[in-house]
């Protein structure tokens, strides 16, 4: 949702309903005509006609025989371009990578992005239940995820609060933490432990620890890496767990530094 107030005064009209337009078009994949895509912006056929056919001849829409119009091969290219630039260097993926294939777990990066949680990069291995929320973008479940935990563990109290007030705390299981006091007790016996971790949180049954790759006084800088397992393995292994997250974690922190 935008915020109205926040409308900056040089605003281009015909970009923002532009992309209106293709948001509009991408929550629809059986496709929509020009006057459903109309109606749904809020705006004159004249107009959407005109926005549809320049995002056509981008690569952005496809219009199909009958009429209707979905999203463009362009948009899976942004989108790949998006995922390259999170994941980082080369040697960061192979890290992950070989993490990945080391244990079984799918691991995954995390970082703030413009202020929000958000995953970054994906290993998935052969031994975790499969997340189909957890793939590159923001993380709507900060608070019920090691993830986003560990980047939240990160903030001060005062910030943790404004973040969490913003986003929410949706309560995704009947385990998930939903007050701001059970999760800032978590988060402490999580720097405790030197892990922090959830037990169906997030989804039934799956397991999810995470630990700090890279500190940083700038809030965007910080990397956490976490993976997810059966919750049945986590009870038994999370001393092994958290060793090689961290050597994992020592070898990503390298990658990014070889960069830098």
């Amino acid at each position: 949702m935008r915020d109205p107030l926040a409308e900056p005064s040089d605003l281009i009209r015909s970009v923002s309903r532009a992309l209106r337009v293709l948001e509009s078009v991408g929550r629809a994949p059986k496709g929509l005509t020009v006057k459903q895509i109309a109606r749904r912006c809020e705006l004159t056929v004249a107009t959407t006609y005109h926005l549809v056919r320049t995002l056509a001849y981008e690569g952005y829409v496809i219009r199909r025989e009958d009429g209707t119009y979905i999203v463009g091969l362009e948009v899976a290219d942004r989108y790949r371009e998006l995922v390259t630039a999170f994941r980082g260097p080369p040697a960061v993926g192979e890290s992950l990578r070989r993490a990945a294939a080391d244990t079984g777990y799918s691991h995954y990066l995390g970082r703030f992005v413009g202020g929000q949680v958000a995953v970054t990069a994906v290993a998935e291995g052969p031994r975790s239940p499969y997340l189909e929320d957890l793939v590159p973008g923001f993380d709507e479940g900060a608070h019920a995820t090691a993830l986003g935990k560990a980047l939240l563990a990160t903030l001060t109290p005062e910030q943790r609060f404004r973040y969490l007030r913003e986003y929410g705390m949706r309560p995704f299981t009947s385990a998930t933490l939903t007050t701001v006091e059970a999760l800032e007790a978590d988060l402490a016996a999580g720097d405790r432990r030197g892990m922090q971790l959830e037990l169906g949180q997030y989804r039934q049954g799956v397991a999810c620890a995470a630990v700090l790759v890279t500190p940083d006084k700038d809030i965007e800088r910080r990397v956490v890496l976490a993976c997810a397992l059966p919750a049945s393995e986590m009870m038994t292994s999370a001393r092994v767990v958290r060793a090689k997250l961290l050597t994992a974690a020592r070898a990503i922190a390298d990658g990014i530094a070889a960069e830098n």
